[in-house]
């Protein structure tokens, strides 16, 4: 839990990139209103966080889930957010599994290279050992030693 109350706000870099990107260029945002921005927002993202806890908890769920923001969202008279919101959460589902598939591959890819490695110091200057059919009966599988060069 926060201990402060400007503990709950968001980070001011945050919002002055949204403004940043959202606003034309050569459009300055004086301090004080960056602020009040701020301020807004985290309301905004608490209230809506309460909000969609309370109908997960009415739900008997202990995890508040998209669908809850979306309920929420509606039930906090804000509809016109949700398709867009929809369309974020997508892009960065999609996002998210790249990150993983690009991990699993980059992991996949060490592991080869390991193998290869490996094989290649055994090919290496390492003493093989050769064992005749012969030998085999005789129960001398110690005999026949080659080296590689």
């Amino acid at each position: 839990m926060a201990e402060r109350p400007e503990d709950l706000n968001l980070p001011n870099a945050v919002i002055t990139r949204i403004i940043k990107d959202t606003l034309p260029e050569g459009i300055s945002v004086a301090k004080e209103a960056r602020s009040a921005i701020a301020k807004a927002a985290s309301v905004f993202v608490l209230y809506t966080t309460s909000t969609a806890n309370s109908l997960a908890q009415k739900n008997k769920k202990k995890t508040v889930s998209a669908q809850d923001v979306f309920t929420a969202m509606k039930e906090m008279e804000f509809e016109k957010f949700i398709e867009s919101l929809q369309e974020s959460l997508e892009v960065h589902k999609k996002s998210q599994q790249s990150k993983k598939e690009q991990k699993e591959a980059k992991a996949k890819a060490k592991k080869a290279e390991e193998v290869d490695k490996n094989l290649s110091a055994m090919e290496e200057g390492n003493t093989f050992i050769e064992v005749t059919e012969t030998d085999k009966e005789n129960g001398d599988e110690s005999q026949n030693t080659e080296t590689a060069d």
